[in-house]
């Protein structure tokens, strides 16, 4: 299998998500379904629980492990990522989605730092979209992000 990542630049300068990645010889494909920090007693079909009182880095830290492990479990991981969606709760004090308090940009280089160097924003991003939202499914919850990775031969 192989993941060609190509970067995306403007005006000569490598911005932090990749224009697009082509995937040949995979085995298949992993579609994540969007991954929140809930907490352990959340219960959507009776509404009660899945809060999450941490702040926006403790979310994304936790959402992000709970992507690794995700993958490792169904036989992917974080090296074979194909795409990222980031659906980020408001506010945006500029009106932009990067302005949020709950865009956390350094916890996302960090926690790849750690476990898939090659993903860092300064390096070579998968390719994402970064979607504001004024609420997810539970209302101290503040990023959901949705992953898809290639399957391994």
């Amino acid at each position: 299998m192989e993941l060609v990542t190509h970067k995306k630049f403007k005006n000569g300068r490598m911005m932090p998500w990749a224009k697009g990645t082509v995937v040949s010889g995979a085995r298949g494909t992993v579609y994540l379904c969007g991954n929140t920090a809930t907490s352990a007693d959340y219960d959507p079909a009776g509404k009660k629980g899945g809060g999450f009182t941490g702040d926006a880095a403790a979310q994304w830290r936790e959402v992000l492990g709970n992507i690794k492990s995700d993958l490792e479990e169904l036989g992917s991981g974080l090296d074979h990522l194909i795409r990222l969606t980031f659906f980020v709760r408001g506010p945006f004090p500029d009106g932009g989605v990067l302005s949020s308090p709950n865009f956390r940009l350094d916890v996302l280089d960090a926690f790849f730092a750690e476990h898939c160097p090659k993903h860092c924003s300064y390096n070579n991003p998968p390719p994402s979209e970064v979607i504001g939202v004024a609420a997810l499914a539970q209302a101290d919850i503040v990023i959901e992000i949705v992953a898809v990775a290639a399957l391994p031969d």
